[in-house]
């Protein structure tokens, strides 16, 4: 085998720190992959108006990202080209031996640039199913495009899912299977199975009734979400189950639409919404049930946390959910858009709380940071090796 650098220089580029699995991931990695085997570099742009920002938890992990404010989401050609040029000119000065991407903006400029600066080797993570319930058909299909152009350029696709790696290149045909691993998600868990349940300190908070069963959905308030979904649940479930109460975790752009529809409900007294909260601890603690509403999902985050906290989960049978939740064995799947499924699963859980010792350990072995750690330095390793012959 060729001898390899040392330490390894990584940059990994993501186009926003905002609330979600990606940005959670993509700082862990930094802080992780050190010398004396490796070197890493967090390149990310500015999050757009109203996202919630978790440019804190990179800080509270040491890592300090370089900002290249025009790497955001939005798409606009002539301001793109400038930042191609500037990630470009980052890479020549970095000299990176691997460039990893993640999300779709970051990835394609990010790939672009390292082709074009002659970086050994090029990886790119998908973080979700993004080709549904996301953006309109004619977007959608300029963004397949794009993505069967940058995997062209990249010498590996890293998916979250077998589900996303069966669709990338069955589906939509992005590239050969055999040019995407499965890598699944890498989160700091312990902190989430170390606390106790029920402890009551969320409830006190909030001002919610010791004695209410609650019900909870943490996330962007987003369409792909469909909080809409779950207020219907909701109406449903106070039928069953009058004392139910129900907590919405987050914030976004449909914030006010969903607020309006709780008070059309009438379920203003049973509904508390507390927007972004950095400590989730003793949010998943104190809760009976974990909701996923959504259209569509990659591998929801909140999910993990709550199941790693010990924590009932119910979702929709959508993208990468099924996966996650062992097609139904750690937590229920129902149809998705269908409230009376939804509602009912709901109630079940609440009224036979399953045990939860067996998906607690099965997370923090599947989605524990030290392992995808692991998985990725042998994987660095390996393609770097075959660039090196």
């Amino acid at each position: 085998m060729a001898e390899l650098p040392q330490p390894i220089r990584i940059l990994r580029i993501i186009a926003r720190l905002n609330v979600g699995g990606p940005a959670i991931h993509v700082s862990l990695l930094t802080e992780k992959l050190h010398e004396p085997d490796f070197e890493s570099l967090l390149v990310c742009g500015t999050i757009d108006p109203g996202e919630g920002d978790m440019a804190y938890y990179a800080s509270e992990h040491g890592v300090e990202p370089v900002i290249i404010p025009e790497l955001g989401r939005s798409l606009h050609p002539m301001r793109d080209l400038k930042t191609l040029w500037k990630v470009y000119q980052l890479i020549r000065e970095y000299k990176p031996h691997v460039v990893h991407t993640h999300t779709a903006k970051a990835g394609f400029i990010g790939r672009l640039a390292a082709w074009l600066a002659r970086v050994p080797v090029i990886i790119h993570t998908f973080h979700g199913h993004v080709f549904t319930g996301y953006f309109p058909p004619l977007k959608t299909r300029f963004f397949i495009i794009l993505e069967q152009f940058s995997a062209l350029l990249a010498d590996m696709i890293i998916t979250l899912t077998e589900g996303l790696r069966r669709e990338l290149a069955e589906v939509h045909h992005i590239t050969r299977r055999s040019r995407i691993t499965v890598l699944p998600l890498g989160l700091d868990l312990q902190p989430f199975v170390a606390h106790p349940r029920k402890q009551g300190d969320f409830r006190q908070m909030w001002n919610i009734p010791a004695d209410a069963p609650l019900i909870g959905i943490v996330g962007r308030i987003v369409v792909v979400k469909n909080h809409a979904l779950f207020v219907e649940a909701a109406a449903r479930i106070r039928q069953a189950i009058p004392k139910a109460h129900f907590v919405i975790v987050g914030d976004g752009d449909l914030r006010a639409e969903v607020e309006a529809q709780v008070e059309a409900q009438g379920l203003s007294d049973a509904v508390t919404f507390t927007g972004w909260q950095r400590n989730l601890e003793p949010i998943y603690a104190d809760l009976d049930v974990v909701v996923i509403s959504s259209i569509n999902e990659g591998t929801p985050v909140s999910i993990i946390e709550a199941l790693a906290a010990g924590c009932p989960v119910v979702g929709t049978a959508v993208g990468g959910l099924p996966d996650l939740l062992d097609h139904g064995k750690l937590g229920r799947l129902v149809p998705p858009g269908h409230a009376e499924a939804l509602a009912t699963a709901i109630v079940e859980t609440v009224q036979s709380p399953p045990d939860m010792t067996q998906a607690q350990h099965l997370m923090v072995d599947r989605y524990g940071i030290d392992r995808l750690v692991s998985d990725l330095s042998s994987l660095y390793r390996g393609l770097l090796a075959k660039k090196l012959r």
